[in-house]
């Protein structure tokens, strides 16, 4: 099996020296496994997607300034 290697900072070391009983190495085996799935799902759902990336920027942008009114009116 293939080695790689993490980089945490000292702080995050720390912490999780406080966890011996985890095995780390599978921790990050596990959190990259999950993240390969979800990004081979979404490869799947936009594969036949006619949408540029512009497009993708824009609905982007309007679904942040929704959120953000919507933050807005909920707070006053």
């Amino acid at each position: 099996m293939p080695t790689i290697t993490v980089n945490v900072d000292d702080a995050l070391k720390q912490r999780m020296e406080k966890h011996p009983e985890l095995n780390w190495s599978e921790v990050t085996r596990q959190a990259i496994q999950d993240k390969i799935e979800k990004l081979e799902l979404m490869d799947e759902l936009t594969a036949d997607s006619e949408l540029t990336e512009a497009d993708v920027d824009e609905i982007s942008a309007k679904i942040n300034e929704s959120a953000r009114e919507r933050l807005e009116e909920e707070s006053e």
